[in-house]
């Protein structure tokens, strides 16, 4: 939670100083936002198999917390777009470090019975933070006549309280007496990854493609001519449904059909893809930004918990990196493509595109159905 108030004080406010401080182009957000997200999915291959090998996942999370909050400083210093590039891969490097041994981490401690509510948990007070994170930000940027930089210093102080409550707050378990060292990326360790493993992680790449990053919606924020300053309130919405949303959807997940609520997750994006790009009205810019927060709230704690059922206990680290680092290379793509649309076609044909790609994504996963990863 720290953390992500940390970092999205930051994230809310970046697309509009990159393009009204520094002059940048939608298709520079987007490449900036896709190149910095998927280099965070990438790292967590091997942080999460460097877990699985040494058996304990705490020091590795500590040490991608910690760097994730030295790098804030840069953000408030950048004078170029390459700048901040340089800034959100650092950023996303320690993202990436921390990621899969604090899922693996998270995995190993729930009952088994109990684990898609874990994940909703764990998904939930996240985003309370993604919530707090923006609405600190607009705070801020009202009392402080809209200065982008001292804001960014103000989202250190979080980041360095989360990487303290990390060190002295939480104890790890013991690893396993029999725990032997090997390497978790070996071809026999991988081959015990199954088939219904690897169908998630398809799933999860097509699910990254349907949704770019949510840049693009702080961007729409700012065509329907709201504020600067209140610009961050349109993640404070999402995040805050999110984080209503995604405990119930995991308490859920124990008891119902993942296809049957990936499918529904799928359908929910379409309609807020296609309520963002009817109207840049305000009250059509919330219910859009609403559903894409339940959308958001029923599939990310859900896919976590899928990665987790269907992987082995000593490799689940290396099985949420390589989950993430296809989601990464797929999110890349995505926010890439969605910049290249928007400079040249406009708003409105970025979302009834990204609509476009949830409906073949939804008769995809339907097609598949039978063959689908079971509930257990």
């Amino acid at each position: 939670m720290l953390m992500d108030i940390s970092s999205e004080m930051i994230h809310s406010l970046l697309p509009l100083f990159m393009v009204t401080a520094l002059g940048a182009s939608a298709l520079a957000v987007g490449l900036v936002e896709g190149l910095a997200e998927s280099t965070a999915l990438i790292v967590k291959v091997f942080s999460g198999s460097l877990s699985d090998y040494l058996g304990k996942r705490k020091g590795l999370a500590i040490f991608g917390y910690a760097m994730g909050a030295l790098t804030k400083p840069l953000f408030a210093i950048a004078s170029t777009t390459g700048i901040v590039l340089t800034a959100r891969l650092l950023d996303r490097v320690g993202k990436g470090i921390r990621g899969a041994p604090r899922d693996a981490l998270v995995a190993d401690i729930a009952p088994a019975h109990l684990r898609g509510a874990a994940f909703g948990l764990r998904q939930s007070i996240d985003t309370v933070g993604a919530f707090l994170g923006p609405l600190l930000a607009v705070g801020l940027m009202l009392l402080w006549a809209n200065d982008f930089r001292a804001v960014f210093w103000v989202a250190v102080i979080p980041g360095l309280m989360a990487v303290a409550l990390l060190w002295f707050g939480v104890r790890e378990p013991q690893p396993r007496q029999d725990h032997k060292r090997t390497n978790p990326i070996h071809r026999r360790n991988l081959a015990r990854l199954g088939a219904p493993y690897w169908r998630v992680v398809g799933v999860g790449a097509v699910f990254t493609l349907a949704r770019f990053s949510e840049a693009f919606l702080v961007l729409r924020a700012q065509q329907a001519g709201i504020p600067v300053a209140l610009v961050p309130l349109v993640m404070v919405a999402m995040n805050l449904v999110y984080a209503v949303s995604a405990y119930p959807f995991g308490k859920l997940s124990d008891r119902m059909s993942h296809t049957r609520l990936l499918a529904l997750g799928l359908v929910v994006l379409i309609a807020a893809d296609l309520v963002l790009a009817a109207n840049d009205h305000w009250g059509v810019l919330l219910a859009g930004v609403a559903l894409w927060g339940v959308h958001m709230g029923m599939t990310q704690g859900l896919l976590a918990t899928m990665v987790a059922d269907t992987a082995p206990a000593d490799l689940r680290g290396t099985a949420y990196g390589f989950f993430n680092l296809v989601s990464g290379l797929a999110m890349l793509l995505a926010s890439v493509l969605a910049g290249l649309l928007w400079d040249r076609l406009g708003a409105s044909f970025t979302f009834y595109a990204g609509a476009a790609f949830c409906a073949v994504a939804l008769v995809g996963l339907g097609w598949s159905a039978s063959t689908a990863v079971p509930k257990r």
